[in-house]
């Protein structure tokens, strides 16, 4: 499964990241905190909570806005 980080630049396209880097950080310091771009689809979001509520983690998820469009939004994940 890959996920897209958060853009940089409003102009440019998201990065990927695949789900087995996700926990080479995790275990790696333990907790992790990232920002996902809005172009995830909520059936992905979804399923990487699920998998890591699984392996016994905490996942918190949330909507941050940046700007008054509707389109102006990215997602913050913590894992702990």
């Amino acid at each position: 499964m890959d996920i897209k980080l958060a853009r940089s630049e409003l102009n440019k396209k998201a990065k990927a990241i695949d789900l087995k880097k996700i926990e080479q950080m995790i275990s790696k310091d333990g907790s992790s905190i990232l920002y996902l771009d809005r172009e995830n689809t909520h059936k992905d979001l979804l399923a990487l909570q699920e998998h890591f509520e699984q392996s016994g983690k905490n996942f918190y998820m949330r909507e941050v806005r940046f700007g008054l469009s509707d389109d102006e939004y990215a997602y913050e994940i913590h894992i702990l």
